[in-house]
């Protein structure tokens, strides 16, 4: 038998995790000294330790845990609950993933500062587009917030148009407005141009005015690294004279499975100040 201290360290835990596992019946020792108090250990156990360490480390509860090694979890239950777990270790993946573009994003941004190349904008008027569109809520203009909202939307959009027969639809565009709420939200519409005629149901049908003035520039990449991008924009505006009069549309050139080869054109609307 082992004490508990050789038990603790040939399992790579701490004493008093053993303690806490005796303390909640999850791994109780094979023998406790009724005179001292000492608790001894069987190698076996270091098995049942492993998996408790095992699941833990998959994000299970001791509870759960306890309940897995007793067999009080069935097969399909376990199944679930590690289908569960791993879509909450995808989704946290996926906001890390975005976490960390948007702190590259913006690390680029800061170094770029003062250093910022102006050839690329260029002013044009932008003329009206019909659109097939739907809409939803953003908790502010931020790529982290306005990303989660317009993928969805273009993608239930492109489900509905395929459905409605609707053939060379594209490409995508969109526009941005106010909520209209103290919070700072903002409404988010994702449209796509169609062919004339088109009439499907179970969208937006708008035609989306011509901006007679746009600051427009090109951004190559993913959008949730946009803010480089839209802060050279903002600062060629304000260095030659305009000023902004509302959010920058954004045309989707080109879209390929490979985001790090998007090319979109921000559309700015401007007037001379």
């Amino acid at each position: 038998m082992f004490t508990i201290g050789d038990f603790a360290r040939h399992g790579r835990v701490s004493v008093r995790m053993l303690r806490h596992y005796d303390a909640i019946g999850l791994l109780r020792p094979a023998h406790v000294d009724p005179h001292s108090g000492y608790r001894f250990y069987e190698a076996d156990q270091l098995a049942r330790l492993n998996r408790v360490i095992a699941l833990k480390e998959l994000g299970f509860t001791l509870d759960q845990v306890g309940a897995i090694l007793d067999e009080q979890v069935g097969a399909e239950e376990l199944r679930g609950m590690l289908r569960l777990r791993q879509a909450e270790l995808e989704t946290a993946l996926a906001e890390a993933a975005g976490r960390l573009a948007r702190v590259g994003a913006r690390l680029r941004a800061i170094e770029s500062e003062g250093h910022m190349s102006t050839q690329d904008v260029v002013i044009k008027k932008v003329p009206p587009v019909r659109l097939a569109e739907l809409s939803g809520v953003a908790a502010s203009f931020g790529p982290g917030d306005i990303g989660p909202v317009v993928q969805p939307l273009y993608d239930e959009l492109c489900a509905r148009l395929e459905a409605a027969g609707v053939t060379g639809f594209g490409p995508g565009i969109a526009y941005y407005e106010d909520a209209g709420r103290r919070d700072g939200s903002v409404v988010v519409h994702a449209g796509m141009t169609i062919p004339a005629g088109a009439a499907p149901e179970g969208v937006d049908l708008v035609v989306l005015p011509a901006l007679e003035t746009a600051a427009t520039v090109v951004h190559r990449g993913p959008m949730d690294g946009i803010l480089p991008t839209a802060q050279t924009l903002a600062t060629w505006i304000d260095a030659n004279g305009y000023r902004s009069t509302g959010y920058a549309r954004e045309l989707y050139l080109e879209c390929p499975e490979d985001r790090a080869k998007w090319v979109t054109e921000l559309q700015e609307p401007v007037a001379l100040v």
